[in-house]
């Protein structure tokens, strides 16, 4: 499939799924705390994304059987809500959510401290948010994609931090996943596609506290740190213009 590039209607429409999917999030956020469990927050959020008159993108795709992906500690990301599994005091956890509005998709993550959380926990999702920070300042027209993983991986790995590298962003539209896919680190070889703009990327940081490797745990969906230590998730709809780039799924 090739990249797409949208036109100004279905740029529009994709700010709107951006700023319903950031509502979501942001009432989300208001209900992490200890005790509450993961399907707690998938079934609140999927609520709240029908309310919206969206359709979760999440739930059964390719047979995610929830709304949210709710990722706990050493889980990176596709975390399955479980009735049994509450958050505790020190918990960080990641929510990955998807909107299909009118056709059209907007793409999120975030991580959260439950609680009060240790030092190397806070800064770990400090610098997750910052590397999508410092990675979208090179998300502009005539750059390549790859300044962007470089960029992420940069300053990730300047902070003591690593990037996962058996999962990516990717670009988004009418699919949820469409090209290009987006590594947070540099390719050996390459400098990615150009950039044009009318693109949409979903440009979305994954930093392990250890080492960067990964497993899927036997449900087939939930990918966690092969050393157990914690991870974070960041991730944000991002459109590239003529000048700086724009974030879809922030308010």
């Amino acid at each position: 499939m090739a990249v797409t590039i949208k036109s100004e209607r279905e740029i529009q429409i994709m700010r709107d799924a951006g700023k319903i999917l950031a509502e979501v999030h942001d009432r989300l956020a208001e209900m992490i705390e200890p005790g509450i469990t993961t399907l707690e927050i998938d079934r609140r959020g999927e609520e709240l994304i029908r309310n919206a008159g969206c359709i979760p993108s999440f739930k059964g795709y390719e047979g995610y059987p929830a709304s949210i992906c709710v990722s706990v500690n050493d889980e990176v990301v596709h975390g399955i809500p479980n009735k049994k599994h509450r958050l505790f005091e020190g918990d960080i956890v990641s929510l990955d959510a998807g909107v299909i509005y009118k056709e059209y998709q907007s793409d999120a993550a975030r991580t959260y401290g439950v609680g009060q959380v240790d030092a190397e926990s806070q800064k770990l999702m400090d610098v997750t948010k910052e590397c999508f920070y410092q990675g979208i300042r090179f998300a502009k027209a005539g750059n390549h994609l790859y300044d962007i993983s470089s960029a992420i991986q940069k300053y990730a790995e300047s902070n003591g931090f690593s990037v996962v590298r058996d999962l990516v962003g990717h670009g988004i539209g009418k699919e949820m996943h469409e090209e290009p896919q987006i590594p947070n680190y540099k390719p050996k070889i390459g400098r990615g596609i150009r950039l044009c703009p009318g693109m949409t990327l979903a440009i979305e940081p994954m930093i392990n506290a250890g080492a960067y490797d990964v497993w899927i745990l036997e449900d087939d969906w939930t990918v966690v740190t092969r050393d157990g230590k914690k991870s974070a998730h960041y991730e944000n709809t991002v459109l590239i213009t003529d000048g700086e780039p724009e974030i879809l799924s922030l308010i």
